[in-house]
């Protein structure tokens, strides 16, 4: 089990992370992305960008179609993002727009030339690029931005504030891997954007003995002495051979990762471009974050009067939206009080109506819906019940008659209704003493004699007479060539309701023939069933 850390170890660790802490938010940070649809290669270009910004950037941000500038915006504030870079392309070009947080400029570059990060390797017969490379920000260099003009001022602001600044006193050479070269080119206005790889080799030996010095040891099978390796340095590439001169020897101040690297010992400072490479062109710079006034166009030029015209124009929308913005806030509130009022007023009724509904509930009294006067549903009730046993001859339903009472024998306890049947001559009494019957009046209206209108008398066995009678004709009704209420063969109400025995209705085939003879069952016999001659 290892040793716990002491008190000492814990305060010096919590020193260093708010160092670091404070020193990584000090440092400007960056988002590269895309905006609209860009293919592959301009996908690609902004993974290599992403590399270049490292680590100070979002390596792995997530851009979706729905994504608006406005959230990157709003994600960048709480992150300490400073800057945007902006890939977009359209029919003829590939744009690039870099902008800084949170209230701009914004520069508007096309993007004449670019390479990928493969290319630009697949060209080189030795390239040197390792993930420790990119543990720190790279070292910017800014070429022939010195001369006259806003706009290459502003350019050089921009890109210096995109990485992070130098202290050279106090700066570790170890932690200097990269190198970022942006070229102005003042004929044709260009900007050429280079990355390379960094690497220091020490000076002023032969060959052979950097060889020996490095980690890999030559062959010399071959060799009779070690002499003639160092001193003629056999058996080496031509790759190898030295392109040092006074444009990149110098005197290192520290001491440099590398064998041979000494303080105060004479290096070679040697580059490789590990890419991309992209040649842009200056289009616009506007003030703002993608709005604003125009500071600077390579395209169209304005005179001050133009200028002044334009800044006029914009003062004078910006007051119109002023006022309307005002009225609209006039109206908003006029509507809110309005509304108030209403509601108001609104309540004040209902209140007042409630009262008066209130007063005179107290001075008048509730009918009950389900109660008459002198109890009048409760006898007919009864008297129903009374008809419903003489007509069918079994006791009700509970709930048909729920106020009648049911008649039991004494001394017996109640048992299901069973239903009677009864006789054809019973049955014909019956109905004729239900005929005679007077029936009890409800509410005005006979039961089983409903009034229909002009003395129409629904359910009644008379059936001559005005109030029964289907249309005008006095006793009778022709309705497809037959006559109801008449004397013919139907009558409608009567007794009869077929044609008489033996005549021979339109439509119909009579009867004949053994097939059609009654069975002992109502059926036909086997033997009235005979087989037809040519049939088998």
């Amino acid at each position: 089990m290892g040793k716990s850390k002491t008190k000492n170890q814990k305060a010096a660790r919590v020193t260093s992370n708010r160092v670091a802490e404070e020193e990584y938010g000090a440092v400007p940070h960056s988002f590269v992305f895309h905006r609209g649809l860009i293919g592959k290669n301009v996908g690609q270009l902004v993974t290599d960008m992403r590399r270049v910004m490292e680590p100070f950037t979002a390596q792995s941000l997530k851009v979706r179609k729905k994504n608006a500038l406005k959230d990157f915006v709003t994600v960048a504030g709480p992150l300490g993002v400073t800057h945007f870079l902006v890939f977009t392309k359209t029919q003829t070009s590939v744009n690039l727009r870099l902008a800084r947080l949170p209230k701009g400029p914004t520069l508007f570059f096309q993007v004449t030339k670019y390479s990928l990060v493969k290319d630009i390797i697949s060209s080189l017969k030795r390239h040197r690029m390792h993930e420790q490379q990119f543990t720190h920000h790279p070292l910017l260099v800014l070429n022939n931005f010195g001369l006259e003009g806003m706009h290459v001022k502003l350019m050089a602001t921009m890109f210096q504030n995109m990485f992070p600044s130098i202290n050279v006193h106090k700066v570790s050479l170890n932690s200097i891997k990269r190198c970022v070269l942006v070229n102005y080119d003042a004929e044709s206005k260009e900007v050429e954007f280079r990355h390379y790889s960094l690497k220091v080799v020490p000076v002023g030996m032969s060959r052979g003995v950097k060889k020996l010095m490095q980690e890999r040891l030559p062959n010399m099978g071959k060799l009779e002495d070690i002499s003639e390796l160092l001193m003629k340095g056999v058996n080496l590439s031509e790759s190898e051979a030295e392109q040092d001169g006074d444009h990149n020897i110098t005197e290192l101040p520290q001491v440099y990762s590398g064998r041979g690297n000494m303080r105060a010992q004479q290096s070679a400072v040697r580059l490789t471009e590990i890419g991309p490479r992209m040649t842009l062109k200056l289009v616009k710079i506007v003030e703002g974050m993608g709005e604003g006034n125009v500071l600077y166009h390579s395209l169209f030029t304005k005179t001050e009067e133009e200028l002044k015209e334009i800044l006029k124009r914009k003062e004078t929308r910006l007051k119109e939206k002023a006022e309307r913005k005002k009225k609209q806030e006039q109206n908003i509130a006029l509507k809110k009080q309005q509304r108030d009022e209403n509601k108001k007023k609104s309540l004040d009724g209902m209140k007042r109506k409630r009262t008066q509904d209130g007063a005179g509930s107290d001075e008048s009294e509730v009918e009950d819906p389900g109660m008459q006067d002198d109890q009048a549903p409760a006898e007919e009730s009864e008297d129903e019940a009374e008809y419903y046993r003489q007509a069918v001859g079994q006791e009700p339903d509970e709930d048909m008659f729920p106020t009648a009472k049911r008649k039991h024998g004494p001394g017996k306890p109640p048992r299901p209704f069973k239903k009677r049947k009864l006789s054809t001559s019973k049955a014909s009494g019956e109905e004729q003493a239900r005929s005679q019957r007077p029936s009890k009046t409800l509410s005005g209206k006979k039961f089983g004699e409903k009034k229909m209108g002009g003395g129409k008398k629904f359910g009644a066995r008379k059936t001559e007479g005005f109030g029964s009678r289907f249309g005008k004709g006095k006793g009778e009704k022709r309705f497809g060539g037959k006559k109801f209420g008449g004397n013919s063969g139907e009558s409608f109400g009567g007794k009869r309701t077929g044609a008489k025995k033996g005549s021979n209705q339109k439509g119909q085939r009579p009867k004949t023939g053994s097939g059609f003879k009654p069975g002992p069952r109502g059926g036909r016999n086997k033997k009235d069933f005979r087989p037809k001659k040519g049939r088998s």
